[in-house]
């Protein structure tokens, strides 16, 4: 099959992880990739990626189109043109801005078109009036059209009425990731409370800081680290100097092997108030870790199995997230027993060849 796929940047991100990580799969079983990257300055791949993946950077090709407007109608041309020259069995679109465009630039060509949400649309609040306008009018072109999950299908339904098909389909977890051991069940020395993620007030980690501070002189054997960046950074790390607890809580900033991070952890938080499919949450469950999560829009209740295999708790109820997480310190065989479950249950529903299997039936709804 010759695919066209379509992504925005190739930077850090859970997109961009997908992107590359069904990319490389679809090239090595002998698929003819093209992935392209439109976002309009050259950047690099940060990671991993095939060498059977064909890579193009929509930036080699703009010549400096200069204003915005016409770096959008030179990429609307050059997007059209890769669908003629190339005649791709399917194009396969991420992100919403980049399906809108492909939808735009594909308007009256009959080779099949998926685009794929990447965040809860129903709760996500980053895509300004006129995008949403343009998702509602060039959606129903699309021949399929995906969330990842099952949460998100009848909200987005009222929202961009007259798709003609809308299915769900998980992100995999990374095979790479899946040949590491799990952690150890039981640790020497400290313990660590780990949170991963864009310093963002999504994020809700300014919760998570008063929740640990709460416990720490419970626990004083447990620290926490937030690794990640973004805007939020200064008013995090003056909220942690106020609390005292600068020996405690550190804030490292992003990390380049966000595994290895993980895997010394002893428990995983995420304190998102909203979430598209949460990758970290489902490979801190990969990697063994117990895991506590807000119940949030969406990803966690489902990664989960409604909170089987991880504590679930309210949004933003930071007296809940306490309460969890003081068992999750003083109980290690409640975190033996999640971290074991979690595992489990997610390196099965959730390993590469099963998503591609998925995959591949969209596909054939897409024909």
């Amino acid at each position: 099959m010759k695919i066209l796929f379509l992504v925005s940047s190739l930077n850090t991100g859970g997109a961009e992880r997908v992107a590359t990580t069904l990319a490389s799969a679809w090239a090595r079983r002998g698929d003819d990739v093209t992935l392209v990257s439109t976002f309009p300055r050259r950047g690099t791949c940060f990671y991993p990626l095939d060498a059977g993946v064909k890579l193009v950077w929509i930036a080699d090709r703009l010549n400096g189109a200069g204003h915005p407007l016409r770096v959008t109608a030179a990429k609307l041309r050059i997007l059209r043109k890769m669908m003629v020259d190339e005649a791709p069995d399917v194009v396969i679109s991420f992100l919403t801005n980049v399906n809108v465009m492909a939808l735009l630039a594909h308007r009256g060509l009959k080779v099949p078109i998926i685009v794929c949400e990447r965040t809860n649309p129903a709760a996500a609040s980053n895509s300004g009036a006129v995008l949403r306008v343009l998702r509602r009018l060039t959606y129903p072109r699309a021949d399929v059209v995906t969330v990842q999950t099952e949460s998100s299908v009848e909200p987005f339904r009222r929202m961009v009425p007259g798709i003609r098909r809308l299915e769900v389909v998980s992100n995999p977890l990374p095979p790479e990731l899946l040949e590491r051991p799990l952690r150890p069940m039981v640790s020497v020395g400290r313990k660590r409370l780990t949170a991963m993620g864009r310093l963002v007030p999504a994020k809700q980690f300014d919760l998570l800081i008063e929740a640990f501070s709460l416990l720490a002189p419970q626990h004083p054997d447990w620290d926490l680290v937030i690794w990640g960046d973004g805007p939020m950074r200064d008013a995090l790390v003056r909220q942690v100097a106020g609390l005292g607890l600068d020996d405690r809580i550190s804030l490292p900033g992003r990390s380049d092997a966000p595994w290895d991070e993980l895997s010394k952890a002893d428990a995983f938080a995420l304190t998102s108030a909203v979430e598209g499919f949460p990758n970290v949450l489902l490979e801190a469950m990969a990697l063994g870790l117990p895991c506590i999560a807000f119940d949030c829009p969406s990803g966690p209740a489902e990664m989960t199995r409604q909170g089987e295999d991880a504590l679930l708790v309210p949004v933003g109820d930071t007296a809940a997230l306490c309460k969890g997480l003081e068992r999750l310190m003083r109980e290690p065989a409640l975190r033996a027993d999640l971290a074991r479950r979690g595992a489990e249950s997610v390196r099965k529903r959730y390993a590469l060849p099963q998503v591609l299997e998925r995959w591949d039936d969209i596909m054939k709804q897409a024909e």
